[in-house]
């Protein structure tokens, strides 16, 4: 029996230029990769395989999966010792914060991409608020406000596949919702501070350093 996919009416090309961006910029993020945890990279190709018919997304390869959860600044605005400072301050907070353990299973179709909700989202909204204290100690506290992601209404989550032009999400949605598959639990028990670019149509990162979580033990696990 399929289960109704949350979906819009209509979806949008995620590769416009927001403000600061250019090709050849890099931009710095605390986010999980997610690329060597098996059991969801096998859920994330299983929904793909759904979406590959449709040709204006572009599939995320595993390589370059992330949950998203905190940008920083561009590469270019912060120097190296501040990102010293960076890592130290990241580093003392997260020691103090518990492992995220959180489940994937059926995926959301938003305006810009599909993607699977962490839940339940209050642990990683945990981690976030320690990383963000972090960065406005370090960068300052106007530097936090003018990042990407806001402290409000924020959705943790793995994103499948972007949109690359205007169309609707109905058909998306309905392809999504036939396919039958198991939830996937994960403990997230290291951080990436990443620095990245979007070049080609894709968030790919040229430096990723993980910092582990306090109080976690590795595991992951379909459920």
């Amino acid at each position: 029996m399929s289960a109704s996919v949350e979906h819009v009416d209509q979806m949008r090309d995620h590769w416009w230029w927001r403000p600061g961006w250019r090709v050849g910029r890099h931009f710095y993020a605390c986010h999980f990769v997610m690329g060597d945890h098996s059991e969801l990279v096998e859920l994330v190709q299983r929904y793909q395989e759904v979406l590959r018919p449709f040709p204006r997304l572009d599939l995320i390869p595993a390589a370059w999966l992330h949950l998203t959860m905190q940008g920083i600044d561009f590469v270019d605005e912060v120097d190296e010792e501040q990102v010293a400072l960076l890592k130290q301050a990241i580093r003392g907070k997260l020691a103090q914060v518990p492992a995220p353990v959180v489940t994937f299973h059926r995926p959301v179709v938003r305006p810009e991409a599909v993607y699977l909700l962490a839940e339940p989202p209050a642990p990683i909204a945990a981690v976030r608020e320690v990383v963000r204290a972090a960065i406005g100690e370090v960068l300052g506290a106007d530097v936090v406000e003018l990042t990407p992601e806001r402290r409000q209404g924020y959705r943790p989550h793995v994103s499948l596949a972007y949109s690359n032009a205007i169309q609707p999400a109905g058909p998306i949605a309905t392809a999504l919702a036939q396919l039958e598959v198991d939830p996937v639990t994960l403990t997230l028990d290291r951080l990436g501070l990443l620095e990245f670019h979007r070049d080609h149509r894709m968030y790919q990162w040229t430096r990723s350093e993980q910092m582990t979580l306090g109080r976690c033990c590795r595991h992951s696990s379909t459920v």
